[in-house]
C-alpha cells in the first residue's frame, strides 16, 4: 500500500519562506515572472508618486508623501501581478498530477472543510470531499467512467448518513461535463448556499462516523502540490 507523503503545514512555515518557495515554484514554469513583477512595481511606483505629488502641500512633507505613495502603489501592483502569474503557474504544474484537485481545493476560504481521498480505485481514480455552505461536494478526478461510478457509490453512502444535506458531484478534468482544474475552486464556491454555519458541526460529526468505518486511504502515488495554501496567503498579504 502506498504511503501518504508528508504534507507541510503552511501555518507553521514563515511568511518569508512561503513567499520564496512560491516564487521558486512559479519561476520554473514562468521564466519572465521576475520581469513582470519588477515592471509592475515600477509602473505602480510611478503612478503612486504622481498621485501623491499632486496632493496639496509641497516641500519635504510632499516629497516624503510621494515616496511613500510610490512604494505602496508599487508593492500593491507587484503583489497583484505576482499572485495571478504564480497561481497560473501553480495550476499548470499541478495539471495531470494525482491529488491535484485536493491541492486546489485547499485554496477555499475559511468555512470549508476539505477531506482528500475519501475513496479511490486501484487505477488511482479518487474522490475528495468538501463540506461547506452548499452542503457536501464530492469531487472526483481520474477516468470519467470509473469516477462516475465511484461518485455514485460515495453519494449513496453519504446520503444514508446525512440524508437531509445536499450532496453535489463534480468531476475535475478537461472533458465534456468536467470542470477544469483552474476553475474548480470558483465552481465549488459558487454552488448554491444551503447549509448554515451552525449546522456544519453536526454534519462533520456524522461524517466522522462514516469515515470511521473506512480503511486507511493513502494518497495516490506521485507528487502532490503543497504550496497552494501558502500562495493564497502570500497573495492576500497574510
Amino acid at each position: 500500500m502506498a504511503k501518504a507523503p508528508q504534507i507541510p503545514d503552511p501555518a507553521k512555515t514563515s511568511r518569508r519562506k512561503q513567499f520564496v518557495e512560491t516564487y521558486r515554484m512559479a519561476k520554473r514554469s514562468d521564466p519572465a515572472l521576475g520581469a513582470w513583477v519588477g515592471g509592475s512595481f515600477l509602473l505602480g511606483a510611478v503612478i503612486g508618486f504622481v498621485l501623491f505629488w499632486l496632493l496639496p502641500g509641497r516641500g519635504v512633507l510632499g516629497v516624503v508623501a510621494a515616496i511613500v505613495g510610490a512604494l505602496l502603489f508599487g508593492a500593491l501592483a507587484a503583489m497583484i501581478v505576482f499572485g495571478r502569474r504564480a497561481q497560473k503557474a501553480a495550476y499548470g504544474q499541478m495539471e495531470g498530477q494525482p491529488g491535484a484537485a485536493a491541492a486546489a481545493l485547499r485554496m477555499l476560504r475559511r468555512g470549508w472543510q476539505t477531506d482528500p481521498v475519501v475513496a479511490f480505485t486501484r487505477q488511482q481514480d479518487v474522490v475528495h470531499r468538501v463540506v461547506g455552505p452548499p452542503g457536501i461536494v464530492l469531487v472526483g478526478e481520474g477516468n470519467q467512467g470509473r469516477v462516475r461510478q465511484l461518485l455514485a457509490n460515495e453519494r449513496r453512502k453519504h446520503e444514508r448518513v446525512v440524508s437531509d444535506v445536499p450532496v453535489h458531484e463534480v468531476i475535475c478534468g478537461n472533458g465534456d461535463g468536467e470542470v477544469p482544474l483552474p476553475r474548480l475552486v470558483k465552481h465549488v464556491s459558487k454552488l448554491k448556499r444551503q447549509v448554515k454555519p451552525g449546522e456544519m458541526t453536526d454534519i462533520l460529526g456524522r461524517l466522522r462516523a462514516l469515515d470511521a468505518n473506512r480503511p486507511n486511504v493513502p494518497l495516490p502515488k506521485g507528487p502532490v502540490p503543497t504550496s497552494m495554501k501558502g500562495m493564497r496567503q502570500n497573495m492576500r498579504g497574510r
